[in-house]
Parts: C-alpha cells; sequence; structure tokens
C-alpha cells in the first residue's frame, strides 16, 4: 500500500426542536437571529483574538467500509502549531509544528512526515484558524440554519477541495464558538467532530509542539493523499 494511501486511510444535526427554540428565544425580545454572514463575523472575531486554545476532542470516520471513534486533547498555538493528542487510541499523534506535519501511532514501523504547506488531511478542520480567521474565505456558498441547544450551523464548501470535500459544516454559538464539526467527502465517508471544555488563551509551551521521533523509528517523507 502505498504511504499516500495509508495517509488517507488514517486521517482521517438537530433541526425540528431546535428551529421551534431559537424562534421563541428571539421572539422573546432577544433580537434577530443572526444571519452565515453576521455568524461567520462572530466565528472570526472569537478565533482572531486567541494566542492559544486547548479542548477536549471526539472524532468519528464513517466510510470506505470501516468505522472508528476515536478522543483526546486538542491544543492550538499561534502562529501554525497544532497538537491532536490520542488518549483513544493511546499513543497516537497528528502534530504540526509550523514547517512539517507529523503522523504517527504508538506501535508503527516509521514516523510520517509531510510539509505544513502540502498537508491535506481531514484530521486538521481547525487549521485556518492558526492564522487571521476569514470563514467566508474559506467556505463557498456559505449557509446557516438553526441546530441543537440554540446553536447554529453553518455550511459552506471549501475552497480549492471541490473534488475532495463535498461539505464541511460547523456547529457554532450564537456568540462563534465551534462545538462540532461535519466532514462530508465526495465518496460519502463522514467524519464528525465534537468539542468541549475549551480554555481560552490556555499556557501552552512552545515546545509541546516538537516532535522527537521514537529511537529507531525511521522518518519517511510522505506524499500528501490523491
Amino acid at each position: 500500500m502505498s504511504v499516500a494511501k495509508r495517509l488517507r486511510l488514517r486521517r482521517g444535526g438537530w433541526f425540528p426542536v431546535a428551529a421551534l427554540g431559537v424562534s421563541a428565544l428571539f421572539s422573546l425580545g432577544q433580537g434577530s437571529p443572526p444571519t452565515a454572514h453576521e455568524l461567520a463575523q462572530r466565528v472570526d472575531r472569537h478565533y482572531n483574538q486567541l494566542r492559544s486554545l486547548k479542548a477536549g476532542f471526539t472524532e468519528s470516520y464513517e466510510g470506505l467500509g470501516m468505522r472508528r471513534a476515536e478522543s483526546g486533547t486538542l491544543l492550538l498555538l499561534k502562529p501554525g502549531r497544532m497538537k491532536w493528542d490520542y488518549s483513544s487510541p493511546a499513543g497516537k499523534l497528528f502534530l504540526l509544528d509550523g514547517k512539517f506535519a507529523w503522523f504517527y501511532s504508538r506501535g508503527d514501523s516509521q514516523v510520517q512526515r509531510i510539509p505544513a504547506k502540502e498537508l491535506d488531511d481531514l484530521r486538521s478542520p481547525l487549521r485556518f484558524l492558526l492564522g487571521h480567521t476569514e470563514l467566508e474565505k474559506e467556505l463557498n456558498n456559505l449557509t446557516l440554519a438553526p441546530a441543537a441547544e440554540g446553536r447554529f450551523t453553518l455550511t459552506g464548501q471549501p475552497k480549492g477541495q471541490e473534488k475532495r470535500v463535498n461539505r464541511i459544516a460547523l456547529t457554532v454559538t450564537a456568540e462563534g464558538t465551534i462545538t462540532g464539526i461535519e466532514i462530508e467527502e465526495a465518496d460519502g465517508a463522514l467524519t464528525r467532530f465534537s468539542f468541549s471544555g475549551e480554555e481560552l488563551n490556555a499556557p501552552i509551551p512552545a515546545e509541546t509542539f516538537h516532535f522527537t521521533p521514537p529511537p529507531g523509528v525511521p522518518v519517511v517523507d510522505a506524499l500528501p493523499p490523491v
């Protein structure tokens, strides 16, 4: 199996009651529901002011005849650093150090590395938040729908990935915090992320994003998925 194929294999709701609840809330004097443009701007403001972020995550994948459920801790540090530290399965890691992306699971015979600028991996759906966020420049045809618990769903087609990704749906609070992401690929595969316990500007040392391969495990410069 090619390295590119291995990378691809490894990467990687809510309406009726929510709609009624949101309508009732805003009819009681809370103002009008936001437009897609307004909520996208709230997302931009929320994340552009951050220096770092820590949150728990769960991840599920359905596609290619497989189902997978995983979880762990997500760390972000500007500029350009991201770490998905998996507790289930323990020892799995996806890390961006600003220059390279690193892929490793405990027991693997090699570490996979790829230049960050060539990365095309669905485990990094928040990568755009590491720079200056402009959500409406990241997603085409952005639409808004009500979601559960007074939240909203922003759905769009990611620019530059038209042949690979059909849509990305972000579950967002009224204040602009992303609590969930659903990614539908062109082949019908679905990857879902949910986030909890968000810590804004958490004290995360820069060395957290330095990866040292385990002794005796070679590093392979991988090709991006095709």
